[in-house]
């Protein structure tokens, strides 16, 4: 933490030294914003606290108070170089923590490249921000973690390829910050994870014209490092946090602390990976727009590429590579999804529908070749789950989609895992403007729980989850111009979530702060 402090100090000189000029400081984006949430039944209905960026609670009485100043990149788009921050801080009721510091960064632009060193809030990619469920790898339903990343953020059109071909992506190395809610939230008493580093990494490729592209992507991530606590403390792994692991992270290499097999065979990748082949393929015409996208998730080689190494020899050749021979996994786990923009139709704008299958897992059965059994086949690959790190959460929300039941919802046993990773959901997204100013969006989820290949559930369990929403933002000629009332009404049915109804108030005000000089300048032109 230390050292991503150092770093955000240092980008903040170099901001004051590139740029002296008052514009550095004048037309500051700023909004204040206050939520209040009242709900009846075990949590807060899922679409009332999911993706927020973990700005949320579980709880059935909460609320905040959040005050934000940013100066965004886009201020300089039309320079070389940019610079851009934010602080962005709430203190909330009923949540895991007393304080929020949402976001803090610096960053600093030259072309297309971007460093970012602090904590910001990241949007997802190929997806309907408002009425997507959600990315499997890289969603928002988590707080940001502080990290130094480097990104080619919008898309480089490559030379020589008549605008057919553009690039865009990141790599990035950050540090969890929810060690204190985890000893607390464990009670010491079960797994969990002090001090846990995180590395990131995306490229996308983008193909076609302006109306007709294809997008794929690959987005992979990793959780390493750290101090890992077992039993009460009784077992502790001090996890690998030197270069080399960075180095593994980057490309998934080395072993696990305190992993053990025959000769090593056994042995597993140092870090929890994770990861997402992602794709979209969009028409966009003047009257409507039409996209297609699949998310297709995986943590080890057998979901990511479907095929395993099974050619091994037998007897005292049995660890030996003797024959050509793959073993095939199936293409069952995979988010599809629609998105229809209809541009001409402002009360019924936008039509999401994905569709989530995430049961298979590479199959139920895993078992490493041995000199009596040489096939080789590994499945239960257990989701968003790890046997060193916590898992693919942050502060007890999964850092993907939430649809995979987050840490969070175990506070009756304490435990740092998702406790529901196969599932099959249908998910739909509506959003419209029926009037100036006033605009709305409709979730509607559908899903069915069998729990984890570990701990199935005796019978599915079925949810229906559902939020309308109402918001007005008051016109620029209005005496309460800036000013955002936003209303919705959650509710959950089913034995995943609970029984949940409630309901939730956000009065926000937003604008531009003007330093004195420019003030005096515009009454000068009055």
């Amino acid at each position: 933490m230390r050292r991503v402090a150092l770093l955000l100090l240092f980008a903040m000189c170099l901001t004051a030294r590139a740029q002296r000029e008052r514009a550095l400081f004048d037309s500051l984006h700023y909004r204040v914003e206050m939520q209040a949430t009242l709900s009846n039944g075990e949590h807060n209905p899922l679409w009332l606290s999911a993706n927020r960026y973990g700005l949320s609670s579980l709880k059935t009485t909460n609320g905040y108070l959040r005050a934000a100043l940013a100066r965004p990149l886009q201020h300089d788009s039309l320079r070389r170089w940019g610079i851009g921050y934010a602080l962005d801080v709430a203190v909330p009721v009923g949540f895991t923590s007393h304080f929020v510091l949402q976001q803090a960064y610096a960053e600093v632009r030259w072309l297309k490249g971007v460093l970012t060193v602090g904590s910001k809030e990241w949007p997802m990619e190929l997806k309907n921000p408002l009425l997507s469920s959600g990315s499997q790898t890289f969603g928002i339903n988590a707080r940001p973690i502080p990290q130094v990343r480097l990104a080619l953020a919008d898309y480089w059109t490559v030379p020589y390829t008549k605008k057919w071909l553009a690039l865009k992506g990141h790599i990035a190395y950050g540090l969890q910050t929810d060690t204190r809610w985890q000893r607390d939230f464990t009670r010491c008493e079960s797994k969990y994870v002090e001090h846990a580093l995180y590395h990131s990494k995306a490229a996308y490729l983008r193909i076609g014209p302006k109306n007709i592209t294809l997008e794929l992507g690959l987005e992979m991530a990793c959780q390493f490092g750290g101090t890992t606590y077992i039993d009460n403390g009784s077992i502790v792994y001090n996890n690998s946090s030197n270069l080399k692991a960075f180095v593994h992270a980057l490309i998934p290499g080395g072993t696990d602390t305190g992993e053990a097999g025959p000769t090593g065979v056994y042995e597993n990748t140092s870090g929890n990976h994770v990861g997402s082949w992602v794709g979209r393929l969009r028409f966009d015409y003047p009257s409507w727009g039409v996209a297609f996208y699949f998310d297709h998730y995986f943590e080890d080689h057998s979901s990511m590429f479907l095929l395993d190494y099974d050619g091994y020899g037998s007897g005292a050749n049995w660890n030996e590579k003797e024959r050509f021979n793959f073993f095939m996994y199936d293409l069952k786990d995979n988010m599809l999804g629609l998105d229809l923009h209809l541009k001409r139709l402002p009360w019924l704008e936008h039509i999401v529908v994905e569709y989530l299958h995430t049961k298979y897992q590479s199959g139920p059965v895993y078992h490493d070749h041995s000199q009596h059994v040489g096939t080789h086949i590994a499945g239960r690959d257990e989701y968003y789950n790890h046997s060193k790190q916590t898992g693919w959460q942050h502060w007890g929300m999964v850092m993907g989609n939430p649809l995979y039941l987050s840490p969070l919802y175990n506070d009756d046993t304490g435990v740092i895992a998702v406790k529901n990773n196969r599932f099959v959901a249908w998910h739909f997204g509506v959003s419209g403007r029926p009037l100036r100013g006033l605009s709305y969006r409709l979730l509607m989820t559908n899903q069915k729980g069998y729990g984890t290949y570990l701990s199935l559930y005796p019978d599915p369990r079925y949810d229906f989850s559902l939020m309308v929403e109402a918001e007005y933002r008051f016109q620029p000629s209005s005496l309460l111009r800036g000013w955002v009332v936003k209303a919705a009404y959650g509710m959950d049915h089913g034995r995943l979530y609970g029984n949940n109804s409630g309901v939730q108030l956000t009065i926000a005000k937003h604008g531009i702060l003007k330093t004195m000089k420019r003030r005096s300048d515009e009454t000068k032109k009055r």
